[in-house]
This record gives C-alpha cells, structure tokens and sequence, in this order.
C-alpha cells in the first residue's frame, strides 16, 4: 500500500473529494518521483501482478509516477480506495469547516458524522476493509500494489491488523506522503511487514500533515 505524494490540496489545507481534487503539488511530485527511483533501484516490490488506485487525481497521478517500478501494469481505478467521502464539507479550508461544521463531542468518535452528508470513519472502514477481503480473494498468491490515501492504510490495519477504529484513525494521521505498507498473508493470519517506510524522501523536505 502507497500513500500517494503531497497534493494540492494538502499544501493549501483544503478539505476535497471527487470533484476539487487538482493532484499532485510539485513537493507530491518529487516525493513520488524519489519513490519511483528508489524502487527500480531495488527491484523490492519483485513481480507486481495488479495495480489498483482510488479515482482522485492524486492517487492516479502518484500511480502515474511510479509506473517504470511496478511494470507491464494497467492501474485500475476504482472508488472503494477513496478518502473519506467529505459530502457537503468538500473544498472547504480547514478554517471553513470548522466555521461551517463546528466539531461536536468527540471528534475521534469513529462514529461521528461531522458533515450531515459526508461519511463516518465507520463506514469509511467497512467501504475500504470490505474491498480489501475482496481484493485478497481475487489475488490468492499475487503481489498487489494499492495506491491510495492514509485513510486507506489506515483501513489496512482495522480490516487486516484487527485494530480498533479509533487507533485507526490515528494511524492515518501518521502515514506519510509516499510511504510503504506491506500486508502478507501467511495461509493463516496477515502479517505487517513494514509501516510508513519512506526512506526514499530522507533528502526531501517534507510537508506536515
């Protein structure tokens, strides 16, 4: 699992789904560049059998980038990797959401809603942990590449780690632009094999989250 390069979006705080995504900021770019470089260096993601991306246009882009790392291999872009759909909140500045959807209780509450038309991280965890048990079953024995978002990696660790929503929402808070999170399964349980490895972006200037 790849988290795709800073976007746009990100450097200029902006709260964005389907339609306000505008990709990859030139930082998102190198970063995903820096990715590509070190993974055709190492060859250590071996023979990619699938590629699958969320339909944002940073998450495309980012997939775009690494194309020579993982080969002969069409991405497939599908919605069930996409962030947490925003509803009304999309393209509002973090300044503005919280003017507009001022947070109530307790905002880490996996079940709360904070846009009336928006997800909850619940059932953001059933969207994306609910493809991800498909996706292993359509792959049994194959190297799978999903290029999405830290909400995705995030989802990995409730579906695959059994971790609790909440701390799987810090976990997205955590991941970095262009890390590594590699999931194994060993014919019984799923392994983590690595978390937010993103040695690769060591010289490059790193955007907060």
């Amino acid at each position: 699992m790849i988290r795709h390069g800073e976007s746009r979006a990100q450097a200029a705080r902006l709260f964005v789904g389907h339609a306000t995504c505008t990709g990859l900021s030139d930082l998102g770019r190198t970063q995903a560049e820096a990715l590509r470089d070190r993974l055709v260096r190492t060859d250590e993601l071996g023979t990619v059998d699938a590629v699958y991306t969320s339909i944002l246009a940073r998450s495309i882009e980012t997939a775009a980038v690494l194309g020579p790392a993982i080969g002969d291999v069409a991405p497939v872009a599908e919605c069930d990797w996409c962030e947490i759909h925003p509803g009304s909140a999309e393209g509002l500045t973090f300044e503005e959401l919280a003017l507009r959807f001022p947070p109530t209780g307790d905002v880490d509450d996996p079940f709360h809603r904070r846009a009336p038309d928006g997800e909850t991280w619940a059932e953001y965890y059933v969207r994306v942990g609910a493809r991800l048990r498909r996706l292993a079953h359509e792959h049994p024995g194959e190297t799978v590449v999903v290029v999405g978002h830290g909400g995705t990696v995030g989802a990995s660790f409730v579906t695959l780690g059994n971790l609790g929503m909440r701390s799987g929402f810090g976990v997205t808070r955590e991941t970095l632009n262009t890390s590594l999170t590699e999931w194994r399964w060993t014919g019984r349980e799923w392994r983590l094999v690595r978390f937010n490895d993103a040695a690769h972006l060591a010289d490059i200037q790193v955007a907060d989250l």
